[in-house]
């Protein structure tokens, strides 16, 4: 008895940790992240709330304050990590389901795997900011830049669902990416989010940060500098983007691939006094040795009328087959300029894991003898240092489809050109969020690169953009029909295009260090 006493007298003499009492139950913080990462979809297209892109990171941030274990600190982080994916990303189930006729209960799966998955990205970096840096604004928005910065890489990189996004068409923050990219502009929202949560803690003394990259962000604003400039004694070009609108489930049949040569073909017709006529990603649906009598024709027209055709197209290289060491001639995924005044071939270099290769493929060649594993075959991935397309004296830079995804990538294209382009198909994703999701995307690579942009789809969203992300024309989705519009040619390079990530990047590595110095001092 006298030791039972004593022992709840010294748990009395101990001091009160206030910041530990407060926290939330685990199973409720769990939920409250799993809801705050879920919310974050949004403030994205088609939603456009982007007070949400302040409110999530906010909730996260108030979460990991307090003294914690790491275990817990990491359960957070993935819960919000895969409320993000699960619903942010839920797009893929149209993909997964309806094309790829998985049985709801599996596709369902593959979503919670995946989010679980891409979670780990929130997973290790609230780990890292409650074991190594001090838990204030400055070192939580730098580790999220961090991961969003990964993303674009580790494992082939899935770069979607960035803070910055949300901001695209809110130009007073946005003018920070052609400065810094898509990555400054998370970052100053993380700051200001976690800066907030501090200001009611009646530590406010973060705000003041945020603020001042604010401010910066305005003047750029309000100053508009001309970054890139009209091509001087340079008329628009004439453009018709045209929009197949061909069902998915068709697309690559055999007996279907005509009939959508066909529909081009008809779609065309009209378009043949434009300046440059555009279709999407592998609207021609065969390799191009297959499809040459018919791509004869249409370049024969096109230069009659004095027009450039620029198609997407499956390109076989014959000419680096060597049948005594490879299986087959590799083939890519490409975008191909043809017709009067144009000359090029453009390889798309990031490729959608196991829709467009299988990663790790040859492990499948120590099993030679399981079924179909000699069957299936993948795209090559095209270099880094291609050359832009010539068109009508002009330099344009492609995508193809997913990979406008990644800035560091329409960065390298986008150098030494007038315009770009991208071609997509995303009838993959019905109508779900993803197709608008990813439009926004390439809104923002237009702000970073100070460039307009053509993005010509099968199913929408076709649209043009000028150099400051703004649509100028934009075609409705699920319609077969043609997109006309003028393109400016524009000189000069951004900050952005000329310095790339590493502005950023080193700034959130000089955050990181002196966060991590200062909490060691503590200790």
């Amino acid at each position: 008895m006298r030791a039972s006493t004593q022992h709840v007298q010294d748990r009395l003499n101990q001091p009160y940790d206030h910041q530990r009492s407060s926290q939330l139950p685990i199973g409720t913080a769990v939920i409250v992240a799993w809801l705050a990462g879920a919310m974050f979809m949004l403030s994205l297209a088609p939603y456009g709330y982007w007070i949400i892109a302040l409110i999530s990171p906010a909730l996260l941030y108030a979460l990991l304050l307090g003294d914690m274990s790491n275990k817990r600190a990491f359960i957070i982080g993935e819960a919000y990590g895969m409320g993000l994916w699960c619903v942010g990303a839920f797009w893929l189930y149209t993909s997964i389901h309806d094309y790829g006729d998985v049985p709801m209960p599996l596709a369902l799966l593959a979503i919670a795997v995946m989010g679980l998955g891409m979670g780990l990205f929130h997973g290790f970096m609230a780990l890292i900011f409650n074991r190594f840096v001090g838990k204030q604004p400055l070192a939580f928005a730098a580790l999220w830049v961090l991961q969003e910065w990964m993303k674009t890489w580790l494992l082939t990189g899935f770069p979607w669902l960035f803070v910055g996004y949300a901001f695209t068409e809110q130009h007073w923050l946005s003018s920070l990416a052609p400065v810094a990219g898509v990555f400054a502009i998370s970052f100053v929202v993380v700051l200001l989010a976690a800066s907030l949560v501090d200001l009611f803690r009646k530590r406010g003394g973060y705000l003041l940060v945020s603020i001042l990259f604010l401010a910066l962000s305005i003047g750029l604003w309000l100053t508009d500098p001309a970054w890139t400039q009209p091509k001087p004694n340079t008329p628009n070009l004439k453009v018709s983007l045209v929009q197949g609108n061909i069902p998915q489930d068709l697309k690559w049949l055999t007996e279907y691939r005509y009939k959508t040569l066909e529909i081009y073909a008809k779609l065309s017709s009209t378009e043949w006094d434009q300046d440059m006529v555009v279709w999407p990603e592998s609207s021609i649906p065969m390799f191009q040795t297959e499809a040459w009598p018919f791509i004869a024709e249409v370049v024969k027209v096109a230069k009659d009328t004095d027009t450039t055709w620029v198609t997407g197209i499956p390109y076989k290289d014959e000419s680096a087959y060597n049948p005594e060491t490879d299986k087959y001639a590799p083939f890519y995924n490409s975008v191909i300029a043809l017709g009067a005044q144009a000359d090029g071939l453009y390889k798309k270099q990031n490729l959608v894991p196991f829709g467009e290769y299988i990663p790790f493929q040859g492990a499948l060649d120590l099993f030679p003898n399981l079924a179909g594993s000699n069957e299936v075959l993948s795209y090559s991935r095209g270099p880094k240092d291609q050359l832009p397309l010539k068109v009508r004296g002009h330099n344009l830079g492609a995508a193809v489809c997913y990979e406008v995804a990644y800035p560091d990538t329409t960065r390298r294209n986008a150098q030494n050109t007038d315009f770009l382009l991208t071609i997509s198909n995303d009838a993959w994703f019905g109508t779900s969020a993803g197709p608008l999701q990813h439009l926004q995307m390439v809104q923002m690579r237009s702000l970073e690169t100070g460039r307009w942009f053509m993005r010509a789809t099968n199913t929408g969203v076709t649209a043009i953009i000028d150099h400051k992300g703004r649509i100028v024309a934009q075609a409705p989705q699920f319609e077969r029909t043609v997109l006309r519009g003028e393109v400016q040619s524009r000189t000069g390079m951004t900050p952005y295009v000329r310095f790339g990530n590493y502005p950023i990047l080193i700034l959130i590595g000089l955050f990181l260090v002196l966060s991590y110095l200062a909490k060691r001092a503590q200790q």
